[in-house]
């Protein structure tokens, strides 16, 4: 017969399973969710290290759009400090060129007794430019020529002094002979167009050096002007396009603009362009400094005031563009190369035109003018002229 206690576990042993299977499991939850509670920290590690990579990423481009802003504030600055620079350094030349003009005009009032000059100067007309054009007794053909195209006339003349501030003269002297036929048919013609600037001086084909500081020194005493023009009257000249390119220039002091040239020193006699004081330019085969070409150039005010104030001491050489470029070394000009104001004729200037770059002057080299420039002239005009509209729109 079975014991009745064959199959039943006894009541002593029942503790020591319980302890049993409680190690146990402890051993199997440290065996598999340990490695699933180190997953979850390398998860949540990465989860902050991409947190604090995006943030570290928004404070460098925010410090870089910081950076760049500073960058551009700091450079409008600069600007604006560079150009309040030039404008102060303009004023100063402008005030000493005053100057320099009032005491010129008192001494010369002490020394002939002549307080006009001084009344001349205080009623001196503000305007933007004055242009001369320079001609001669026989040049008569020449000056019709550019009558009929690109400089107004009449009423049109006086209306673009008054209302656009361009002055536009033809600039002659005398004749060597007192009242002359040469000199009363210049009057007679004086009387009929009423465009000429007479200048106290005898002419002459080399004396347009000389020429050239009395017109200066003239059209200083006449009209308070930002910019003084010499041109040539065998030249074609856009007088719209040429008041605006200056305008550009306005804040500038001392600026000296044409087609900036260095042509070699001819020391050959018999030669056109003879230079008699070759020698002091060097040794044979030297260049001059550079200029600017002599059939239309531009300055500044203070340039033409310097002209004035010190005509009687400053060097004539054999070339008027060599000598204008002569007065102006040693002091401090800026010298603008506008290659605009040196086209050549049809098709040249007329190709530019086309293409939206109007020409300021036009002209051909090999004539250092405009070839028979009475019979071509119209011709240059209808072909590369700017039309009157850039003229009276011209921003100035």
């Amino acid at each position: 017969m079975k014991s009745k206690s064959g199959g039943k576990v006894s009541a002593k042993w029942i503790p020591v399973f319980s302890i049993c299977f409680f190690f146990l499991g402890m051993f199997f939850t440290n065996k598999f969710w340990a490695p699933l509670e180190s997953n979850n920290q390398l998860i949540t590690k990465q989860r902050l290290d991409q947190e604090l990579q995006i943030v570290s990423e928004d404070c460098s481009n925010k410090k870089k759009k910081e950076g760049d802003t500073d960058n551009k504030d700091v450079m409008k600055e600069v600007y604006k400090t560079h150009e309040a620079i030039q404008s102060l350094d303009k004023s100063i030349s402008m005030l000493q060129m005053e100057l320099s003009v009032s005491r010129s005009v008192q001494e010369k009032v002490k020394t002939d007794g002549s307080p006009a000059i001084s009344d001349q100067s205080s009623q001196r007309k503000k305007v933007f430019m004055v242009i001369g054009i320079n001609t001669a007794f026989s040049s008569r053909k020449r000056r019709d020529s550019v009558r009929e195209t690109w400089m107004p006339q009449g009423d049109q003349l006086r209306k673009l002094e008054h209302e656009k501030g361009i002055v536009v003269r033809f600039m002659i002297g005398h004749s060597a002979t007192s009242n002359s036929i040469l000199d009363r048919a210049l009057d007679s013609e004086e009387a009929q167009h009423n465009d000429f600037l007479r200048l106290e001086h005898v002419e002459g084909y080399h004396e347009l050096s000389a020429k050239t500081k009395i017109f200066f020194a003239t059209a200083v005493a006449k009209w308070d002007a930002d910019f003084y023009v010499k041109v040539d009257d065998d030249v074609h000249v856009n007088l719209g396009t040429l008041a605006a390119t200056l305008a550009r220039h306005r804040p500038k002091p001392r600026v000296y603009i044409g087609c900036m040239k260095s042509g070699p020193v001819l020391s050959q006699k018999n030669v056109k362009y003879h230079e008699p004081e070759y020698w002091k330019f060097g040794e044979d085969g030297n260049k001059y400094f550079r200029h600017a070409t002599g059939q239309i150039y531009a300055l500044s005010k203070d340039l033409a005031t310097y002209i004035s104030i010190n005509q009687h001491i400053l060097h004539k050489y054999a070339n008027e563009d060599v000598s204008l470029g002569a007065w102006f070394i040693g002091l401090e000009v800026e010298h603008i190369d506008e290659r605009n104001m040196c086209c050549g004729t049809p098709p040249d200037c007329e190709w530019k035109s086309q293409a939206g770059n109007v020409c300021i002057a036009s002209f051909d080299w090999s004539c250092s003018g405009i070839c028979k420039s009475v019979e071509k002239m119209k011709f240059v005009h209808e072909q590369c002229g700017e039309g009157e509209e850039a003229l009276w729109n011209a921003l100035l």
